[in-house]
């Protein structure tokens, strides 16, 4: 039966490849403390699902570029005034040449807002209900956007929760590939029975090395393939 290698051993590969520990911790990003990310502002959650769902098949950079008018044109994103947006204002948003011209991504603006509003009711806040949610179970998280939210499945979701501040391993192509060139899984990445494979192999990881699954990931996808940073 195949088994992932112990992290240690990952670890030593992604150094060698990237020309030591110095160089390999200096490419780790560090996610936000459970008390740093429940002080977020539920319109940064906001901002950060609709940055991702704009850039998901478009070019991130035209996004970036174009990002302060997303931001002046939806209210910086106030959970509030989003909600109170008629159809005829998000037709009109969706005819701004100054962004992406999307009226069906534009449209899951205000159904995000509407996810996000219903968890603040019976969390106190969005970024609370975020913070608390172990990551033993990200997977969960995942499927709770995916879910609740409006274009969030497959990356869309975890690379906007890991570019908040929420610690998270994100399913690159090449974690995936060090998944399947050690026969850990097979089939879709993102089946129920592989994805509790994953989070598990992610636990033993954290457990091993008392790392982030944030540094882990990364430190994972150094380790083989293209070296995708994630």
């Amino acid at each position: 039966m195949s088994r992932a290698e112990p992290f240690s051993k990952i670890y030593q590969r992604a150094s060698q490849r990237k020309g030591g520990d110095g160089v390999l911790e200096s490419l780790l990003g560090a996610p936000l403390t459970e008390q740093q990310l429940a002080r977020v502002g539920d319109d940064r959650f906001l901002a950060e699902f609709t940055r991702k769902v704009f850039q998901s098949g478009f070019v991130w950079r035209i996004i970036n570029q174009k990002w302060p008018d997303f931001e002046r044109l939806f209210f910086n994103f106030d959970i509030e005034k989003v909600l109170l947006m008629p159809d005829e204002m998000l037709e009109q948003r969706a005819q701004d040449k100054s962004i992406v011209r999307n009226f069906n991504k534009i449209k899951t603006i205000r159904d995000n807002a509407l996810m996000i509003d219903d968890v603040r009711s019976q969390h106190g806040s969005f970024a609370q209900f975020v913070a608390a949610w172990p990551g033993t179970d990200i997977v969960g998280l995942w499927e709770y956007l995916k879910k609740h939210g409006a274009r969030l499945g497959g990356n869309t979701g975890p690379y906007a929760l890991r570019f908040v501040g929420k610690d998270t391993f994100l399913l690159s192509k090449d974690v995936v590939d060090y998944f399947r060139q050690h026969n850990l899984i097979t089939g879709s990445e993102r089946s129920k029975s592989n994805l509790a494979t994953i989070q598990k192999q992610f636990n033993d990881w954290q457990q091993q090395s008392g790392r982030s699954l944030q540094a882990i990931s990364q430190v994972v996808a150094f380790s083989c393939g293209d070296n995708h940073v994630n």
